[in-house]
């Protein structure tokens, strides 16, 4: 049968009122359009529903048992509605978020503070993985959601922007960058590097900007987790180059940081799959991950390392 949730809900309401009129008002229909209605419905069942005099409106038979189950059916109808309405808007429930090692150690513990403070009723649960990996969870939906490096053109995903921050040269306080105010990224040629591995989604953007400035690369040691970068360098081994978002450097550090010039930046975003909607628990994650990274932008302007 090819009836509407319309006409059953006009049946309904032209039963319980007894008149096509006074249905018509109550649910905001002319008196024509509701007989329409009503007809249309009766050529759907193949039985009359409703006896028509000048007078007034009387249930047939068929109709009044169609009108006594379709009230339960159509009550129960809305309860789930309105059950399906209350599930999509609560701030309850567990979010999955990934992020790279970098991203989850400097930036993710406080969305996470801010969310256990905010939503207590949501569990921010962190996968702490390579890029690589957190562009699969996000497509395979593992993850609700991701923070990556830009991953440049691909059609899958739905990224926004949340955070510019430049690359910084890492030397031993006793080597002859320590001295300058700033380190251009010529001076780099000849000099030993110790660099993340393509796991990071930084390397590429090291090597582009290596290329763009004509340097010839003397990439020493290629390490997997971040961490390891500040052990290697304090050993002597090389300098580095490292994003903001790996600082600050650990307590008791004798390494030194340096702007590098010109000024090459990462960007930050949030990630997920394109024509897929999240979750309330999720899209509040979401806005909390960006307010934080606006949040550190502006303390960055305030810091004398940040400044050109």
């Amino acid at each position: 049968m090819n009836y509407s949730l319309r006409q059953l809900k006009v049946f309904i309401t032209v039963a319980q009122a007894r008149s096509f009129s006074r249905a018509g008002e109550i649910i905001g229909l002319s008196q024509s359009a509701v007989s329409h209605s009503v007809k249309e419905l009766e050529q759907q069942t193949g039985v009359r529903l409703l006896d028509r005099t000048t007078r007034e409106v009387v249930l047939t038979e068929a109709g009044h048992q169609l009108a006594v189950r379709l009230e339960l059916l159509l009550d129960e109808l809305n309860t789930t509605l309105r059950d399906a309405g209350r599930v999509g808007q609560r701030l309850s429930g567990t979010v999955r978020v990934a992020a790279s090692q970098t991203i989850s150690a400097h930036l993710i513990p406080q969305c996470i503070a801010d969310s256990n403070q905010r939503f207590p009723e949501i569990d921010f649960v962190l996968h702490d993985r390579p890029q690589q990996w957190v562009l699969e969870s996000i497509r395979q939906g593992e993850v609700d959601f991701g923070i990556v490096i830009d991953p440049g053109a691909v059609s899958d995903l739905q990224c926004e922007a949340i955070l510019s921050e430049p690359f910084f040269m890492l030397c031993r306080e006793d080597h002859p960058f320590a001295q300058q105010p700033f380190v251009s990224w010529q001076e780099l040629q000849e000099n030993r590097l110790v660099l993340q591995d393509y796991a990071s989604g930084s390397r590429p953007l090291i090597d582009a900007a290596l290329a763009q400035h004509g340097i010839s690369a003397r990439i020493v040691q290629e390490i997997g987790h971040p961490a390891t970068l500040f052990p290697m360098v304090e050993a002597g081994i090389g300098i580095s180059i490292l994003p903001a978002l790996a600082l600050p450097l650990p307590q008791g550090s004798t390494l030194r940081v340096k702007r590098l010039t010109p000024v090459v930046e990462r960007q930050l975003m949030l990630a997920r799959r394109k024509n897929r909607s999240l979750s309330t628990a999720a899209q509040a994650l979401w806005d909390v991950v960006r307010q934080q990274a606006e949040a550190l932008t502006a303390a960055r302007t305030h810091d004398p390392l940040y400044q050109i």
